[in-house]
């Protein structure tokens, strides 16, 4: 990318943005809420959309499978995009490169960029609000939990966050043209 004189300062103020909110929102959890984010956290590692996945054709029978297929579609475009990503940027977590962030649970991967449990969750949320918008109450906050968790764990810069967001809903948003 070519960068002008004018475009430097603006990233680096981005980027102190970044870790200064990042080392915030990580220094001032406490431990009940450090212990809620973990089990969101895991929950959004993929044992909640699974679950989903499998309870949906019981309960919606044709609707749900199809439902159930659309999300493993996008799950998987998901994960193969992330993996890609991931490599080629190779951003170090906020634990690893910055003094004063800790990591409150073990990442699943090595790199930070992009956020896959965002990614994931971002998409399969839409997707599932997509086609039954009662879920919304309940799955939207539970990715913006998710989003949020990855940050305050020490895991993830709020870019990271954003981008898997992004992702995840392009990446859903393209799937419902199919």
């Amino acid at each position: 990318m070519h960068r002008t004189p004018h475009s430097q300062p603006a990233l680096s103020w981005l980027g102190a943005l970044d870790l200064q909110l990042c080392r915030r929102l990580n220094q001032a959890a406490r431990p009940g809420l450090i212990r809620a984010l973990i089990v969101a956290s895991r929950l959004g590692d993929g044992i909640l959309w699974y679950v989903l996945m499998a309870v949906l054709p019981v309960v919606l029978g044709r609707q749900g499978l199809e439902l159930s297929l659309r999300m493993a579609g996008v799950g998987l475009v998901c994960l193969g995009l992330y993996r890609l990503v991931k490599e080629r940027a190779a951003r170090p977590r906020p634990f690893q490169a910055q003094p004063g962030i800790r990591a409150w649970t073990a990442p699943i991967d090595r790199y930070a960029f992009p956020s896959g449990h965002t990614m994931h969750a971002v998409a399969f949320t839409w997707v599932l609000v997509a086609e039954i918008p009662q879920l919304a109450i309940w799955l939207v906050p539970f990715a913006a939990v998710v989003a949020a968790s990855r940050v305050v764990l020490g895991l993830h810069y709020p870019s990271d966050v954003l981008a898997g967001g992004a992702l995840g809903a392009t990446i859903a948003g393209l799937s419902q043209l199919i």
